[in-house]
Parts: C-alpha cells; sequence; structure tokens
C-alpha cells in the first residue's frame, strides 16, 4: 500500500447570496493555508443568473449584486483560479477543506466547482471545525459553538467582517488552536 500524501490543510470561507446553492449563488471565497494563512486567494464572482438573490444575505456580505455583476468572474473562471491555487499550495499533498460550519461553505464551493470544472479538488467532505470544538472541548450544545462563546472559552478574537479572505485566516488561527498545530509567525 503506498504511503498517503501529507494533508495541507486550506481554510475556506464564502459569502454567498442565499442559503444554499439552489436558493444563492457563491459570491465570494477565501482560502488559505491553515499552517501559513498569509498564503491565501480571494475571488469575487457574477452571481448565477438563475439564481435568487437575498437582501438579507446582501444586508449582512455588502457585495452588491450590481458591481458584481461588472466586476465579479464568471464562475466558471474563479473555479478555475480557486481549483489551479489548490493544485499549486497542495503539490503532492491532499488538500483538506477546513471550514467553520463547513457544511455551509463546502456545500456552495462543491456545487460551484462541480457544475463548472466537473470535479472538486477537495473531495466529498470537509473538516468543521464547530465539531472539532465541540469534541475537543466536550460541549454539549450546538448553540456553544457560536464565535461568541469559543472567542471567550479560548481567549481567541475573531474579526468576522463577513470578508472572506479575514474570515478564512481567523478559521486558520481557530484550527491551530483547535488541532493544536505550529503557529508560523509572519516573515
Amino acid at each position: 500500500m503506498a504511503p498517503m500524501n501529507e494533508e495541507i490543510l486550506i481554510s475556506v470561507d464564502v459569502e454567498a447570496s442565499g442559503g444554499s446553492p439552489g436558493t444563492g449563488s457563491l459570491l465570494s471565497v477565501g482560502a488559505c493555508l491553515v499552517d501559513d494563512p498569509a498564503v491565501g486567494l480571494y475571488l469575487e464572482l457574477k452571481p448565477e443568473p438563475d439564481r435568487p438573490w437575498s437582501a438579507e444575505a446582501e444586508a449582512v456580505h455588502h457585495l452588491s449584486r450590481d458591481r458584481l455583476q461588472r466586476e465579479g468572474l464568471e464562475p466558471a473562471a474563479a473555479m478555475r483560479k480557486l481549483a489551479d491555487w489548490v493544485g499549486e499550495v497542495a503539490g503532492d499533498g491532499g488538500p483538506v477543506f477546513v471550514g467553520f460550519n463547513a457544511s455551509f461553505d463546502w456545500m456552495f464551493v462543491a456545487d460551484c466547482l462541480w457544475r463548472h470544472l466537473g470535479h472538486n479538488p477537495f473531495g466529498i467532505s470537509a473538516l468543521d471545525l464547530k465539531s472539532v470544538y465541540m469534541g475537543r472541548h466536550g460541549v454539549a450544545r450546538w448553540e456553544e459553538t457560536r464565535k461568541v462563546h469559543i472567542e471567550r472559552r479560548l481567549g481567541l478574537r475573531f474579526q468576522h467582517t463577513h470578508d472572506a479572505l479575514q474570515d478564512a485566516r481567523d478559521q486558520a488561527r481557530l484550527a491551530q488552536v483547535l488541532l493544536q498545530r505550529p503557529r508560523k509567525e509572519p516573515e
């Protein structure tokens, strides 16, 4: 049996125009290496023309449909850039999608990758930091995985700006703490 490649943990955060790929578009993706959050990628996408737009979601992420329609990347081009970046940073390693409430972010990224490229470099699963937190700290209620509770318990501060790359970098810091990975200092 061949040895398993090194796992490359990649923190990913998204902003979307709805609660699922069927009810909204993937609008922005931020991704960075968990072990070196300075190595990152940020993409903004044109909204999918056949997907609804939620004014409530826009009030949270502040990405306007008109601006994204003018300035965003075509979804296929954005997914090509994401897949190429993942391949570049993972090298011979296996990329692992890491998210805070990973089911939300992963479903948008996976759906967009499959529809536009025909594959997902992350595979069929994701590492959910909320679940890791629950297991590591004996938390029994999902409600207690909100960032305010985690910040208090772990002494961390998250910016939670709804800028997908900044939020991915905050998640990477959380992953370092929860997974007890050494922290790479900025150069």
